[in-house]
Parts: structure tokens; C-alpha cells; sequence
């Protein structure tokens, strides 16, 4: 079943006080001249500024990279099915995340057979852990993600706002603690077409993944201990319907049901949401001036919880891996250690993103204040509030070929084309089947 990140917050606390490991040896990137190392690589607002870093591995070991995709993960996830299918693996690294990776059998190797462990120990031992497949490390994590909120100071500061509040609801008005309150609030703030209360990735596992956080959130989960679908619950019933809700009240964009999380980010830069329940990796897209017109207004929130009293928390951590089939493996390995070095590590943790080495999380919270962003130093004691009760969604091959078959479902019930229960039992039918087939369910 899945599994929690606390054991990786704690070791992440542990380790960042001691400073990272002691007597830790540099890694040796190789040289690799005159050799082209193919990649496929997530794009998107939130990843694309470590690729900067590119031209200093290039000059460094002699190679150069062709970047053969570039594209969000969902799609990129289904390039890569298709190159399995046609046996067409003539690339070497290949973005990757903690969800996805257990659908790809042997694509991958074990990079416990070809990175030194004092290099390996440099990273959050938990969030290594959550990494391996079977036993096999078959990605080197990059960031790790768990969701919260960001919100819009000058919305909740503002007076009329807090009167109307306090009138209609007989509370004062503050970021939501709960997903009832945050329904509630992402009403109460919207103002189509020229402001939203919120918005949700529509489609793919963005959606099945908030639906699978909620769910939890209620207390319900997706399986029981014997691999059987349970998401039809009651609990599952109810998070369905906060979706439902929300798009029925107008408090979201009518084309979110088809959005993924770069259209969320640039919907909430753009100043027209009011409340996003979103990754760390926005934070710093949300807080630049150059990019975000909502910098100078930016508030950060731990999750809510649902009506068990729990917090949700779907999390997981971005890769990168190499492929068997890669023509020069030492070389595969050399961009995906350095892409994921102290150095990237800190780039992506000035970013917002959680890093996955140990003694970033304390170098760049003071990083943060000496640079004059004591409010990104927030945003990370607020994160790892969350990632404390984080939770993976299950680490079987089956997760993504289920969550197929829940988010179009979910999406039916949203637009009116089926009722909750309806969807939801449909969907935990196909799920039975697809889990049968596995072996798992007998």
C-alpha cells in the first residue's frame, strides 16, 4: 500500500542540522568528448530553469545534449509507452517521477550499480527510498512535491471582504483550514470572468491525484490491504461532489476541466485566482515581479484537512533515470548526478522547490533571508508541515493505467454527465478488473 514521507522530513531535519555528510568525496563527472547524450526532459514554468545548468555540464566532461522532447508529463509519459511498444529507446535519460516509474518495468537501471553510496548519501535517505522500484533505484530524484495553498493577501486584508465574510459566514475571514472552508472561500471570491476563487488540473493524474487527496483527507483511501478499489466510498462520493460544486457555482474557470498545472500557474500569476492549492515549484514563478502580478501579495498556507481532521498530502518526488539502452551510461549518469548536485539542488530550492539533498533545506531557508525573501523561508516551514502526513499514491505499475480510468469518471460527474456515485462505481468496476489482471486482486 502507500507509504509516508515522515521518515524523509525527519531525516531531512536531522541531516540539514548536521550539515550535510561529513567527508563525503567530490563526484568525478567523466569526460565524454565528442558524444551526444539524447534526453527526454519534462518542460514547463516550473522545471525549465535548472536546464540553464546544461551548458556547464557540457563544458565540463566535453559531451553535448540533444534534448529530444520537452514536454509536460503526462504527455511525455505516454511518448515514453510508445517508444516501449515500438521498442524505439535510442535515448539515454528521461524525466521520471515516483508515480509513474513502477509502470516501466526494466526500462531503467539500477543506479545503486553506478553511483558511488557516499555520493547517494547525500541525498534525503526517505525520499531515496520512496525512489527505488522493487529494490532497484531507478531514478535519482530531483525535487520533491507535496501541495499547499497560496493565496492573495490583499483579498483576505481587505475590509469589505472581511465584513461580507463575517456577515455571511459568522467567522472571521482567514485562509482555510479545512477543504469545506476552502470550497466555501473559493465562492465567496469569485467574480467571473474577472476573478476565480480557485481553479484544479481537469484531466489526467492531476485530477485523480487531488481526487485521491481529498479522498484520504475524508478518511477513505483508494484500495484496501488486498489491492481491492474502494474509492466509491462515501468518502470518495463527497470529494467528488467538492469539485462538483465548486464548477457548478461558476468559482472556477469552465475550462479547468481541461487544465494542467502550467495552466493553473499562469491563471493564479495572472492575478485571476483567489486561493491555489499548488506545488512548491510555483513559488518562485508566483513571487517575481517580472512574472506574477500577484509578487507583492503572495500568502503561503499548509494544506487543509478534510473531514477525518487529516490532511491529504499526495506527494511525491520529480526524477531522472537512465535507460537500459543507453550507449554510454557513465554519461547518463554523469548529467543526472550533476542536474540534481548541490549546486541544482540550491537553483530549485531558491525556486520553492523542496530539494532532495539533505543540507539544502537549511542552506537555503537562510539563503532566503540574507536575500531579502524572508517569505520563501515561510513558504518551506509551512511545506514541511505538510510533507510530515505526506503520503505517495500507491507505488504499483498499475497506478497510472487506474488512474485512467478515475479521472475521466471524475470528470463526467464534474460537467453533470453522471452522478457521483455513479461515476465513481463505474470507475472502481474497470479498476477491479485492471487490478484482477495484474494478479494482485483474486
Amino acid at each position: 500500500m502507500t507509504r509516508t514521507l515522515k521518515q524523509a522530513l525527519l531525516a531531512t531535519c536531522a541531516f540539514a542540522m548536521l550539515g550535510g555528510i561529513a567527508g563525503a568525496q567530490d563526484f568525478d563527472y567523466g569526460k565524454f568528448e565528442g558524444y551526444t547524450l539524447k534526453v527526454k526532459l519534462i518542460g514547463g514554468t516550473q522545471y525549465e530553469k535548472l536546464y540553464t545548468r546544461i551548458p556547464e555540464w557540457e563544458a565540463m566532461t566535453g559531451a553535448k545534449v540533444e534534448i529530444v522532447s520537452s514536454k509536460n508529463h503526462f504527455d511525455l509519459d505516454r511518448e515514453i509507452k510508445q517508444d516501449i511498444a515500438s521498442g524505439a529507446i535510442n535515448w539515454c535519460v528521461g524525466s521520471n517521477h515516483t508515480s509513474f516509474a513502477p509502470q516501466y518495468g526494466d526500462l531503467y537501471v539500477d543506479l545503486k550499480d553506478h553511483i558511488p553510496a557516499e555520493e547517494l548519501a547525500k541525498y534525503v535517505p526517505g525520499t531515496l527510498a520512496s525512489a527505488e522500484v522493487d529494490g532497484r533505484l531507478v531514478q535519482l530524484p530531483r525535487v520533491t512535491d507535496v501541495s499547499n495553498l497560496y493565496y492573495r493577501k490583499s483579498l483576505y486584508e481587505s475590509a469589505e471582504n472581511q465584513a461580507r465574510y463575517k456577515e455571511q459566514f459568522g467567522v472571521e475571514l482567514a485562509p482555510p483550514k479545512t477543504f469545506d472552508e476552502f470550497k466555501q472561500q473559493a465562492i465567496f471570491f469569485a467574480n467571473p470572468p474577472d476573478l476565480y476563487g480557485t481553479a484544479f488540473a481537469g484531466k489526467d493524474e492531476g485530477l485523480s491525484g487531488r481526487f485521491m487527496e481529498i479522498l484520504r483527507a475524508n478518511g477513505g483511501d483508494m484500495f484496501d490491504e488486498n489491492w481491492k478499489p474502494i474509492f466509491n466510498s462515501p468518502e470518495g462520493v463527497a470529494a467528488v461532489q467538492w469539485f462538483k460544486d465548486l464548477y457548478d457555482a461558476k468559482a472556477v474557470p469552465a475550462g479547468t476541466v481541461n487544465y494542467t498545472w502550467d495552466d493553473i500557474g499562469q491563471a493564479m500569476a495572472a492575478g485571476q485566482l483567489a486561493i491555489d492549492l499548488d506545488w512548491p515549484g510555483f513559488a518562485g514563478f508566483f513571487s517575481d515581479p517580472a512574472s506574477s502580478k500577484i509578487a507583492g501579495e503572495l500568502g503561503f498556507a499548509t494544506a487543509p484537512v478534510g473531514t477525518s481532521g487529516k490532511r491529504g498530502g499526495w506527494s511525491g518526488s520529480h526524477s531522472f533515470s537512465v535507460t537500459q539502452n543507453c550507449d554510454n551510461i557513465p554519461a547518463a549518469v554523469s548529467f543526472i548526478v550533476f542536474l540534481t548536485n548541490d549546486e541544482s539542488e540550491m537553483m530549485e530550492a531558491e525556486a520553492g522547490n523542496l530539494p532532495t539533498r539533505t543540507k539544502t533545506f537549511a542552506e537555503v531557508k537562510e539563503w532566503f533571508k540574507a536575500n531579502g525573501k524572508p517569505h520563501m523561508a515561510e513558504m518551506f516551514t509551512a511545506w514541511e508541515a505538510s510533507l510530515a502526513e505526506a503520503r505517495t499514491p500507491p507505488l504499483i505499475a498499475q497506478w497510472i493505467e487506474v488512474s485512467n480510468v478515475i479521472w475521466p469518471a471524475v470528470q463526467a460527474a464534474i460537467v453533470g454527465e453522471k452522478t457521483p456515485q455513479e461515476a465513481l462505481d463505474g470507475a472502481a468496476e474497470e479498476a477491479t478488473v485492471i487490478m484482477q489482471d495484474a494478479g494482485l486482486l483474486q
